[in-house]
Parts: C-alpha cells; sequence; structure tokens
C-alpha cells in the first residue's frame, strides 16, 4: 500500500479519479489529505480561464526528490456543472500521471485511460467528424496513449465498420443475454455467476431455474413481438449454458425460437461452451438442429497444471479432443479464449498455447489478460497463486498480437478491466468476416441488451441520445427464483420507456 499525501480536501470524484491513476503504477495506493506514515506527497493547482482553456501543474515529491509537470488544453466552447468538471480531472490525471512516470520510469501505454472501453472514446471523436489524424493527435496529446494503442484502436474501429456497416443507427434494434449460473466447478478468476451444477441438481435448483427461465423468455419475448422489435444477436453465456442436459438445452431453444420475434433476421446466435468437460455429441446435434454453430470451446491455457491450479477440472487434451468434435459436428465459427498471466506462466508456457491454437485455428480467439477481480478465490488468497511481472505480461501480449497477426486473425474489439496486469487490454481477433456482433455491441454499447436469466445485466441505451440505464437480474439462483417475475415487470417498464415514448 503506497501512502500518498494530497495538499487538500479534493471533492471526492476526484480523489477517486487520481486513486485510478496512482493504482496504474502500484499494486494499491491510497490519496489522503494528512500526511502521517505518507510514502510520497502531490500538490495541485488548476485554473479554468474565460477564454475557455483549463491549466493544470502537479509537484511530486519523494525521496527527497521533487518532480513537476504542466499541462494547458483549450477548448472551443464553455463547460458547466458535469461537463466542467470532467475537464478538469481530467487535466489533472494528465500531470498526476506525468510525475509519476517521472518518478517510477514506467511509461502508461493506454495514458490516463483507465475506463474499459477506449473504443467507445474513438467511435465518438469519429461520429463528430473528426479524421484519422486529427483522433490520434487527440489521444496522443490529451489523452496520452502511445501511438501503438492508437493504431490497435483504429484497426479494430475500421473492423467494426465492416462487420456492422449500420453500427450508428443499430440502436433501433435490441440484442439478447441469456444467463445459464451454472458450472462443472468455479475457475479461481472467475466472479461470473457459476455454481456447480451437480449440488444445485441434487437439491432441485436446476429444474426450478429452467422453469423460470421459460416463463422469463416467453413474457419478454411476448413484448419484444407486441412492440415488433427487431434482434441483432443473441447470446448465451453464464457460468457454461452447455452444463445442462441436451433435452434441456433443446427446450429452452424450443422456447426461444417460439417467443421471439423475427427469428429469421438475427444476424447471430452464440452459446458459450466454455468449458470443453460439458461439450458432448448430443448437445452438438441439439445446436446444429437449431442452425446455432457459433460456440466457444475455452483451454484459457494448454498446461494441465495450470488448469489444475485455476480450478479448471479438464485436461488439454480433452480441449483439443473437445473442438475437433465440435469441428466434425458442423461448427463453423468457434472461438477459444487463451488468458494472459495464469499463475506459474510465462513465456515458454505461452508461447506453448499459442502453437497449439495454430494447430486448430479456431475462426476466433480471445486473447485476455489475467484481472484480479475483487470477489474472487485468486484475489483472496494471492499470495498462493504467483503471477508473471508487467514485462513478461507485455511480452506476452506482443506475442499474441505478433501471432494473430502471422495466422492473418484482426482484431475487432477490446476492452480493459481494472487490476488488470500490466494494465493491458482484452483483445478479440478473428478470422476475417468471422467477428461476433455481439462482442461488438455490448462494448460499444451502441443499443440495449436485454438480459434473461440468471446473473443477467440488461443495459437499456436509449436510441437517440445514448443515455444508459441498467438492470441486473439476481445472481443466485434461489434468488431468481424468488424474483424473476418482479425482473420481468421492471424490465418491460423500462422497456416502454425507451421505445414506446
Amino acid at each position: 500500500m503506497k501512502i500518498i499525501h494530497i495538499d487538500q480536501n479534493y471533492p471526492e470524484d476526484w480523489i477517486r479519479v487520481l486513486n485510478h491513476i496512482a493504482n496504474l503504477f502500484f499494486e494499491d495506493s491510497k490519496l489522503k489529505a494528512k500526511s502521517d506514515g505518507a510514502d510520497m506527497s502531490i500538490s495541485f493547482e488548476h485554473h479554468v480561464a474565460e477564454d475557455c482553456s483549463i491549466s493544470t501543474k502537479a509537484v511530486l515529491e519523494v525521496e527527497g526528490k521533487q518532480f513537476t509537470n504542466e499541462y494547458y488544453i483549450q477548448y472551443d466552447t464553455q463547460a458547466e456543472g458535469r461537463d466542467l468538471n470532467i475537464r478538469i480531472k481530467r487535466a489533472l490525471s494528465h500531470v498526476f500521471l506525468d510525475v509519476l512516470e517521472q518518478y517510477t520510469g514506467m511509461q502508461q501505454q493506454w495514458g490516463i485511460l483507465t475506463g474499459v472501453r477506449p473504443t467507445k472514446l474513438y467511435h465518438k471523436f469519429r461520429k463528430e467528424g473528426k479524421t484519422e489524424k486529427e483522433i490520434a493527435d487527440i489521444l496522443i496529446r490529451d489523452f496520452r496513449l502511445s501511438a501503438q494503442k492508437v493504431v490497435l484502436l483504429k484497426d479494430i474501429v475500421e473492423r467494426q465498420l465492416v462487420t456492422i456497416p449500420d453500427i450508428d443507427n443499430i440502436g433501433k434494434e435490441i440484442s439478447v443475454y441469456i444467463g445459464i449460473p451454472f458450472c462443472p466447478t468455479k475457475c479461481a478468476y472467475c466472479t461470473f455467476p457459476a455454481y456447480a451444477i451437480g449440488s444445485n441438481r441434487k437439491h432441485g435448483r436446476v429444474t426450478t431455474f429452467l422453469e423460470g427461465l421459460h416463463i422469463e423468455l416467453r413474457e419478454m419475448g411476448k413484448w419484444l413481438k407486441d412492440n415488433d422489435m427487431k434482434i441483432t444477436s443473441i447470446y448465451w453465456g453464464g457460468g457454461t449454458p452447455t452444463s445442462i442436459e441436451a433435452h434441456e438445452m433443446d427446450a429452452l431453444y424450443q422456447t426461444m425460437y417460439d417467443s421471439f420475434p423475427h427469428p429469421e433476421t438475427i444476424r447471430e446466435v452464440t452459446v458459450e461452451a466454455g468449458r470443453p468437460d460439458t461439450i458432448t455429441t448430443e448437445k452438438l446435434e441439439v445446436l446444429k438442429k437449431w442452425g446455432i454453430d457459433r460456440i466457444s470451446v475455452n483451454p484459457q491455457s494448454y498446461t494441465d497444471e495450470t488448469l489444475k491450479a485455476i480450478g479448471r477440472h479438464h485436461t488439454v487434451q480433452e480441449t483439443v479432443d473437445k473442438f475437433w468434435l465440435a469441428r466434425e459436428s458442423g461448427m463453423n465459427n468457434i472461438n477459444m479464449d487463451l488468458i494472459i498471466g495464469l499463475p506459474n506462466e510465462g513465456i515458454e508456457e505461452f508461447q506453448h498455447s499459442l502453437e497449439e491454437s495454430a494447430k486448430m485455428q479456431p475462426e476466433s480467439l480471445t486473447v485476455h489478460t489475467l484481472s484480479f477481480k475483487r470477489a474472487s478465490e485468486m484475489t483472496r488468497n494471492k499470495d498462493k497463486y504467483k503471477v508473471a511481472d508487467r514485462d513478461t505480461v507485455a511480452e506476452m501480449m506482443q506475442m499474441a498480437q505478433d501471432w494473430t497477426k502471422e495466422n492473418d486473425y484482426v482484431p475487432y474489439y477490446l476492452y480493459r478491466q481494472k487490476n488488470i496486469l500490466g494494465n493491458l487490454e482484452n483483445v478479440g481477433y478473428s478470422k476475417a468476416g468471422e467477428e461476433s456482433i455481439y462482442n461488438i455491441v455490448i462494448m460499444e454499447e451502441v443499443q440495449t441488451i436485454l438480459g434473461i436469466g440468471c446473473g443477467a445485466s440488461s443495459k437499456f441505451v436509449h436510441p437517440e441520445t445514448g443515455k444508459i440505464t441498467q438492470f441486473h437480474n439476481p445472481k443466485d439462483p434461489a434468488a431468481y427464483i424468488m424474483t424473476f417475475e418482479d425482473a420481468i415487470g421492471k424490465k418491460i417498464e423500462f422497456l416502454d420507456e425507451l421505445y414506446k415514448a
């Protein structure tokens, strides 16, 4: 824990933003106005001028040394209230980042951006009519991104515009997320709704949950039909939706297609079959019956010792076998996930994972960087899990970028997380034309995502203003069973407000 003495009591939201910047350099930090026990001290100056300019200065004092930086930005229009507050926080972040880079010698490739969706910022500038050069200049000068990250964002946005040419108008449609909260076991890094299916089936919760899910699918489908809504994409996630039995999957898809409007215009349906130990010939036959050929078969790593350490009760060979079983059964769009920085993995292990991936050539490969999520078992027991250092993680990410380019994959979506190793990112790569529409629309927040099922989050995006309202179904199956009918009513209220106004 690094204690940073700050020169005065700033507003809480300013402290929160500055703390995010400090945490890019230190595993944990705290800014406080009292100097006792402080490892360093920081003082700020800021000035908002009548000509719409903002100037800031930071002075960092640590270990008898002083580091300073000044920043000036000229805006075209006046701002007040929330907008002015955002401008000031951004300018303060700029100088704080600079002095911390001077002190530590670390360069932050993502600059002052600590949010999840940097591509949204690129899209914002694009829709304002700015050229590629103007966008690059802004991101490098005012957000302090590296030129390499700017090129990555540009390439991703270009690919998204090819995949969804109507992305700027797709808010008139919606996508649907359906959550199945069961897995064979829970992985050590996971915070998704993932409850052991064996014990829950024993207590009758699986059957009761599925009964509730059928009702929710029908009721939400009725609203969608009554209002003649078009569905862009559907994503079955969890948990692992292939944890349930083949006949249970079949019944759910029957209800979905019976209940949802315009099934012939749905652009994509994905079923997350991420745990290879849940994939069977019978389940693949059900997917084929309903014309669903986009699935995930996720190795995460091709080292058996790693799989054991993170709580995945399948072997590397089982991943390989189930991939080819899926391919032979007619699955033509298979995604696979790899995670950089898993416990006890370094360059050699990740190189092995890339070499194994090369043998299969899945249509898409999502490269995640390990994130210490607050509620995960791995975060609660950090001492138990030895992970790679910042430089090694960065080298592995570069390896992934080089490998995907050599194997004709293109980056098409990206997101970041707090407490992510090396302050890096998660990138989805695909063969050209095999991009996931759902992954793009949820990351860019260009349309409403209707969440159905346990742990499903609904994100209601106003089709004109872009204003976002969220609603979360309960994560726990028992709580879902008790409250799903109330959740249906609340979501219909949100939908009415958006689309019947």
